[in-house]
């Protein structure tokens, strides 16, 4: 879980940690919430201008949907609060699972 104020860089940490993965060939699903419209629809993207290609979702079900029978290595959620309260099961269930869980 990756937590600060606005402007703490954030979204750029998630970034990081997610190209890492990338780096290690691991597979990978990002989601974002769909009201966090301030940059392009589908890509999570920091203040410096770093991006990434992102599923947008309205609610939690809609990423449990994405990730049903598929051999996922990394689960990113950006702007996690966002999400409905059934985000905090889905996590932990995840990481129950084996699945690394970055959020932000």
């Amino acid at each position: 879980m990756i937590c600060g104020s606005m402007f703490s860089g954030k979204t750029e940490e998630f970034i990081r940690r997610v190209k890492r993965s990338v780096i290690a060939k691991q597979k990978i699903l990002l989601f974002k919430p769909k009201i966090d419209d301030r940059y392009e629809a589908n890509h999570i993207i920091s203040h410096d201008g770093k991006k990434i290609e992102s599923i947008v979702v309205t609610k939690t079900s809609d990423i449990v949907e994405y990730i049903t029978n598929k051999q996922i290595d990394v689960v990113g959620i950006d702007e996690v609060q966002f999400f409905d309260q059934h985000i905090v099961n889905l996590c932990n269930k995840l990481a129950n699972d084996g699945v690394r869980v970055i959020v932000a």
